[in-house]
């Protein structure tokens, strides 16, 4: 593909306007349109990114190569779908979709139309994650903490799917092996879902790992913390920045070295988008795709199935 490529945004709440305008900057890049339930909204986004609002969204699919789909994530199986059938390349946010069964169906329909299909697991084009590379073997206990204070956002899901799947994707990165017990306790506080909860999860390989998400707290924390034979490595989602800390013996007495990964000025959207837009244009496989989306929803449905719920 050489000329442009066509752009559209299928939701343009608190997350989907910033695809827009992510697109509206990227170079080789036309986005032609966004639509969303409220017009108004609609117009005000596109307004802001220089193009249009289309009240029609098989009109808007039309028009376009590649789509992120940022609705509600109980719309996400129908308008993915609806992409999909116009053979519009989608970028489907997190979580994927409410049931294993709808993304079974979408990744088969994506196969079959041989259209691409990356879900928006953000976190893997942090900068930040590109130390995890630096353990040696296989970590040994992993430690998350995702907290934030409450929004008027994706409240028809709960902090597990809202939040904690971000860390499970990465860790499920990180450790190829299945996880093989679960763990978990939750707590409604302000919504009628879980707002706050604790997962401790073991895989066959070893890895103990241990998460908690709130979105309910005072501060915003995003800290992923991974401990590795002479190795400790710390994430800082947030800063978009890692430690990488090893234990070395030469002989006399022990030494701790200190690296940085260091990439504040690198936005994880614009990456996803622009690694998406390439596969767009190459047809590779995406560096999220539809099944990595399904194996985060599975985990994440496994951790809400077996939580025990206090009451609030």
């Amino acid at each position: 593909m050489t000329r442009a490529i066509r752009t559209a945004v299928v939701g343009v709440g608190a997350l989907g306007k910033q695809h827009a305008r992510v697109y509206a900057e990227l170079p080789g890049v036309q986005l032609v349109g966004v639509h969303d339930q409220d017009m108004r909204r609609a117009e005000e986004v596109a307004a802001a990114n220089g193009c249009r609002a289309y009240e029609d969204l098989d009109a808007l699919l039309a028009d376009a190569d590649a789509v992120s789909v940022a609705v509600p994530t109980v719309d996400h199986r129908a308008v993915a779908g609806q992409a999909i059938h116009a053979r519009t390349d989608v970028l489907l946010e997190k979580p994927m979709t409410t049931t294993l069964e709808q993304a079974d169906e979408l990744i088969r329909l994506a196969r079959d139309a041989g259209v691409l299909l990356q879900v928006g697991h953000v976190e893997r084009f942090n900068p930040a994650v590109a130390a995890l590379d630096e353990a040696p073997g296989r970590p040994r206990f992993v430690e998350v903490h995702r907290l934030g204070s409450f929004s008027p956002r994706s409240l028809d899901i709960d902090v597990v799917l809202d939040l904690m799947i971000h860390d499970l994707d990465v860790l499920l990165f990180l450790d190829g092996s299945e996880v093989v017990q679960v763990e978990a306790v939750g707590v409604p506080v302000l919504t009628s879902k879980v707002d706050i909860a604790n997962a401790r999860l073991r895989f066959a390989s070893g890895l103990i790992a241990n998460l908690t998400a709130s979105r309910v707290s005072a501060e915003r924390v995003r800290k992923f913390r991974v401990f590795a034979p002479r190795t400790y490595i710390s994430l800082d989602f947030a800063r978009r920045e890692a430690q990488v800390y090893r234990l070395r013996r030469d002989g006399g007495l022990p030494d701790i070295s200190v690296d940085r990964v260091e990439g504040a000025g690198e936005e994880p959207l614009r990456r996803q988008l622009a690694a998406f837009l390439e596969c767009v244009r190459t047809r590779a496989e995406p560096q999220v795709s539809g099944a990595d989306g399904r194996r985060a929803l599975a985990l994440a449905l496994e951790i809400l199935e077996r939580m025990t719920c206090e009451a609030p």
